[in-house]
């Protein structure tokens, strides 16, 4: 069941004793983040940006030995701070943030999407970037510009919506395994080191033998 704004409003106002089992979407800058007639909250840009650098490099491989290492050269910080502005350029793609923090308990999972607004520029937000329970922290954006001209992004200004959705749980003492994101601070991307270990180590072995582990 997806909540509607209302529910959403009851939840952050009145939230639950146990600090773990809260709702929490802060800051709200604005009441009508939370349109009485919609089913979801808006969200606001942040002010960091992971922008990539193509040319310190010239492709990105899973399975490359130096991937980890690949990844820091291939994409450099930028932070913009509110009233300046980020300029996107078509074709080009970053990971921008979320202005809010985000706390979902175990009985609440929930999915991004962009705002038309935005889409009709040509600007895309990765759709349905899901967010499981139990997550603590800003949300990573996957933005591009698959538009003719260059867009200005805001910090500060409404990008995308959060929609927020009941998880059926059929034991209450079900242990939450954390989020490869959880308690993030910045965009970044996933770790597969960790998240693909074992299939990861699999290919590895079979592409360079000679290194194959013990």
């Amino acid at each position: 069941m997806i909540l509607s704004a209302e529910r959403i409003r009851e939840l952050l106002e009145h939230p639950a004793a146990d600090p773990a089992d809260r709702l929490v979407i802060s800051p709200l800058l604005e009441e009508r983040q939370l349109k009485p007639t919609t089913a979801s909250v808006d969200v606001r840009l942040g002010q960091r940006f992971h922008v990539p650098l193509r040319a310190k490099l010239s492709q990105l491989n899973l399975l490359s030995l130096t991937h980890q290492a690949d990844l820091f050269k291939y994409k450099d910080d930028t932070f913009v701070p509110i009233g300046d502005y980020f300029v996107l350029h078509p074709g080009q793609f970053v990971l921008g943030e979320t202005l809010e923090w985000i706390h979902l308990p175990k009985n609440l999972a929930a999915f991004v999407i962009g705002k038309s607004t935005w889409g009709r520029d040509g600007l895309i937000i990765a759709t349905a970037i899901g967010v499981h329970p139990n997550f603590s922290g800003i949300l990573t954006l996957e933005i591009s510009n698959v538009g003719e001209i260059p867009i200005y992004l805001y910090p500060g200004l409404a990008i995308a919506q959060l929609f927020l959705a009941v998880v059926d749980l059929t034991a209450e003492s079900v242990t939450p395994v954390p989020s490869a994101f959880q308690v993030q601070t910045s965009p970044r991307t996933r770790n597969v080191e960790i998240e693909d270990r074992d299939i990861i180590q699999l290919f590895r072995d079979r592409l360079f033998p000679d290194l194959k582990q013990s």
